[in-house]
Parts: C-alpha cells; sequence; structure tokens
C-alpha cells in the first residue's frame, strides 16, 4: 500500500521526509538529499507576514525546482488573515503541498503567537488551519508537536480536530515546546494518534531518527506510515539512501567515503552560489562544513580554513587537499 497526499502525490509505501529546517533547508542542501532518495521534502519555514509585506528573505524562500517535487511550502505565523493571504501567494509558487508550522519552539516564534503557541489554543489553530485549508486548492498539511509542555499535551484532540477540517497529513514531533529539543523524543503518543480508529490521514514521526537501526526499529514499534528526518542529515544526507536500503535488503550500506564527503559537499556549495550568489553562497555555506566531516581526525586546521577563505578556487583547492589527505580515513557518525 502507497503512503498517498490528497489524490495525487504518491509517496511509496513507506516514506522518508526532509523536516524543514530554518536556514538550512534551502536547495541547496534539498538538492543533495534529494540525490540521497528523500521521498518528500519542505522549503525552510516562511514567515506569513514577510509574504505578505513582500519581503525580499520570505520571497527567495518560495524557490522551488522541478526536480524536488513533491515538495511543500511551509508557511507560519499568528494572525489568521495573513495566513490565509500568504498561503495564496504560497500557492502560486507551485509546490504540491502548503504545510503549517505549529511546532517551531524558538523564543521569536513561539512567543509571538505562532509556531508551537498555537498549542495553547487549539480553537485558534483550528480556525487557522481552515482558512489555509479554504484559501488554496492544494493538500494541507501540519507539522506539530506533542503539546505546549507535560501538563498540554493535547496531540490526539489537535489530530482529530485537524482532520476533521481538511488536513491530508499530520507530522508530530515527539517533544513538547517546553522541551525544545532537550530529552528525548516520546513516540508512544505519536502511535496513540496513529491507531486512533477516527484517523485515516498519514501520521509522519519526527525526532531523534539519527540511525538506520532506530528507523527501523521505530518503523515497526510505532507504526507510523513514515518517518521525517531533520538535524540527522545536515551533513550527513547519506541517512536516506542508507535507511532505505535497509528496508529494501535487510543489510547495511557502507557509509560515504571521504571523497564522496568532499564530492557531496563540493555539489552543495555549487549549489549554494548558484542560488545565493558568490559572495553569500560562501558565507553560508560555512555552517556546513564541520557536519560534512564530522570524526575526522585532526581536522581543525582545515575547517578554520574553510571558514575563512572567500574566494571559490581557494576553497575548493582546501577540498581537494582534504580528499588527498584523508583519503583513507574512516570515520563512524
Amino acid at each position: 500500500m502507497s503512503v498517498k497526499i490528497g489524490n495525487n502525490i504518491d509517496l511509496g509505501a513507506f516514506p522518508l521526509l526532509l523536516a524543514p529546517m530554518e536556514d538550512v533547508s534551502d536547495p541547496p542542501f534539498r538538492y543533495v538529499c534529494k540525490q540521497n532518495g528523500v521521498d518528500m521534502m519542505y522549503t525552510e519555514f516562511i514567515s506569513s507576514e514577510g509574504l505578505i509585506r513582500h519581503a525580499a528573505k520570505s520571497k527567495q524562500k518560495l524557490d522551488i525546482f522541478e526536480y524536488e517535487r513533491p515538495i511543500g511550502i511551509q508557511i507560519f505565523g499568528s494572525d489568521i488573515k495573513s495566513m490565509e493571504e500568504a498561503t495564496e501567494i504560497a500557492t502560486l509558487a507551485k509546490p504540491d503541498l502548503i504545510d503549517i508550522n505549529y511546532g517551531c519552539p524558538v523564543k521569536n516564534v513561539a512567543c509571538r503567537g505562532a509556531g508551537a503557541s498555537l498549542l495553547q489554543d487549539i480553537d485558534k489553530m483550528v480556525a487557522m488551519t481552515k482558512a489555509v485549508v479554504n484559501a488554496t486548492h492544494l493538500p494541507v498539511t501540519v507539522k506539530t508537536r506533542l503539546g505546549w509542555d507535560d501538563h498540554t499535551k493535547n496531540i490526539y484532540e489537535v489530530a482529530e480536530r485537524l482532520q476533521d477540517i481538511g488536513i491530508q497529513a499530520l507530522s508530530i514531533h515527539g517533544r513538547t515546546r517546553s522541551q525544545m529539543y532537550k530529552g528525548s523524543a516520546d513516540w508512544s503518543l505519536i502511535k496513540k494518534v496513529k491507531k486512533n480508529p477516527r484517523i485515516h490521514i498519514p501520521i509522519f514521526g519526527n525526532g531523534d531518527v539519527d540511525s538506520v537501526e532506530k528507523a527501523a526499529a521505530w518503523r515497526l514499534e510505532y507504526e507510523v506510515d513514515g518517518i521525517m528526518i531533520g538535524r540527522a542529515s545536515i551533513g550527513y544526507p547519506w541517512i536516506f539512501r542508507e535507511i532505505k536500503h535497509f528496508f529494501e535488503t535487510g543489510t547495511y550500506l557502507d557509509g560515504p567515503t571521504i571523497k564522496e564527503r568532499v564530492d557531496v559537499c563540493k555539489t552543495h556549495f555549487v549549489k549554494s552560489i548558484e542560488w545565493k550568489g558568490e559572495k553569500t553562497g560562501i558565507f553560508e555555506m560555512r555552517r556546513h562544513y564541520a557536519n560534512y566531516f564530522k570524526g575526522i581526525p585532526n581536522f581543525k586546521e582545515y575547517r578554520m580554513k574553510l571558514v575563512s577563505l572567500d574566494k571559490v578556487p581557494e576553497i575548493n583547492e582546501v577540498l581537494d587537499e582534504i580528499a588527498f589527505q584523508f583519503a583513507d580515513v574512516t570515520t563512524d557518525v
């Protein structure tokens, strides 16, 4: 049985999704994840206020490419009318779906009435979601958390009510807002939502999946329709191909060689410059180097070079040197 969102998005038997991550899941990063087998992706989350005010940064985040499909544009906000208008703008960018962020826990989002803040006001969340559903012909999905804190884990109610007003899939991060990203994700409530006989939309689990073993075990234990992976893919897009290989064959795929790490890092670098321009592309790529080469011994000198250089040929030269110097090194991440 394939997992489907709406009538037209077929994700296969057990999809792996790339979580939307601010300052990470931009087109260059999405490109290398798509090359490694991810089944569905989302843009970085986009402010509804930024969209309706035509802010350049918000508008740029609407950029999507044909090879990325299926892809969703994720929006967030605190005002229902603004979310409705932002949905209309996002729909014009022709994604495959619109996703609403009700999960972001950071202060400048949640403390302004957006993101996970809506978990404190389910009636408003339902009204906002209904406005978004009514503002587009595309499927609407939601990403959220278990609740605001340990005393208000209301995801069971949230899932039912959002399904009732028309969402087509729900991704649940197994933490409350008060946990931020600390402690362990609790998938038991995600399973409870999935097993609810009233729920018929796909339920995707998110939080702490950082290995083939966890993906395989939790697929069986929690019976979700698919897994969404975020932080574990940063600097390691191979996690998608490794999990899929295990699901298909029951065997482990070898991790990437140093040459593969360099090659994918270079691809990411090229795409970053193509999309953002040379100056910004070089600057924003700096946050990724440590992750691409995590686990390599005595790497600090090369990392310092990569984050200080500002010319494309010089950076490529250092990357080539890394491929040569560490060719025989194996890493375990």
